[in-house]
């Protein structure tokens, strides 16, 4: 499978949470989700009370499922100062805020496993990090309406698995989970690169984390490497759209 961007000419399907979820059939997402106490409830309910604040102030009903597009019709310079609100939340999740119970090479391979396990059928699995407290990666090639779907799958047996694991009861991960459509060459060479330095800026050490890259998983994949610059391999994709990614 190749990774396919965002094609503004096909189907755009749009639903609402805390956060909200653009999913389009073979495009290629950028997702993030973490642990329950991977960032205090407070600063959690300060951050989306700050950044509907700002989408008001400008214009923008954060409400309204599409109001991603809208933010895309502002000017540069009030997207580039809305990103703001992005950075503040990757601070906050390699602070390592809670437990960080996937600091455990055990646990973070219960992760690593699920992520890989339909690879090459169900999607393309990209580039992923598994960090202490909370996961990023690449995938692509997923049907039409099955992202959240496969999200809400691997957020499940990897809750089950840990628990039991731990010998825990309760909610593993916060359920809402951040995904991007990506929406060309640059914004999804942007986004390999932070994942690769990811562990590096939160200065983690080897055995706490897993990171690995590359269409070619298993013969890719770095297991809780040293912290450092990564040179990334180049992956086959196919580039739908030469726009501008969202923010």
């Amino acid at each position: 499978m190749s990774f396919q961007f965002f094609d503004p000419a096909k189907t755009l399907t749009i639903t609402h949470g805390d956060l909200p979820h653009w999913e389009q059939e073979g495009a290629t997402y950028f997702i993030t989700w973490r642990t329950q106490d991977s960032i205090p409830h407070e600063v959690w309910k300060r951050w989306i009370s700050e950044r509907e604040s700002w989408l008001r102030h400008h214009g923008i009903d954060p409400a309204q499922p599409d109001w991603r597009a809208e933010l895309e019709r502002l000017p540069e310079a009030q997207r580039r100062d809305f990103r703001r609100f992005t950075r503040t939340l990757e601070v906050e999740l390699d602070a390592c805020h809670g437990d960080c119970p996937l600091r455990q090479p055990a646990l973070a391979q219960i992760v690593r496993d699920s992520l890989h396990f339909r690879h090459g059928t169900a999607y393309t699995l990209g580039d992923h990090v598994i960090m202490p407290n909370h996961v990023h990666l690449i995938v692509g090639g997923l049907e039409r309406g099955a992202m959240l779907k496969q999200v809400a799958s691997w957020k499940k047996w990897t809750a089950l698995e840990i628990n039991r694991r731990i010998q825990q009861k309760g909610r593993f991960w916060q359920d809402e989970s951040f995904d991007h459509l990506i929406r060309d060459e640059t914004s999804f060479e942007k986004i390999r690169r932070y994942i690769a330095e990811n562990p590096a800026r939160a200065r983690l050490q080897a055995g706490e984390f897993i990171y690995g890259s590359g269409p070619d998983q298993v013969a890719r994949t770095v297991l809780c490497a040293e912290p450092q610059a990564v040179a990334l391999p180049n992956p086959t994709h196919r580039s739908q759209s030469p726009n501008r990614p969202l923010s």
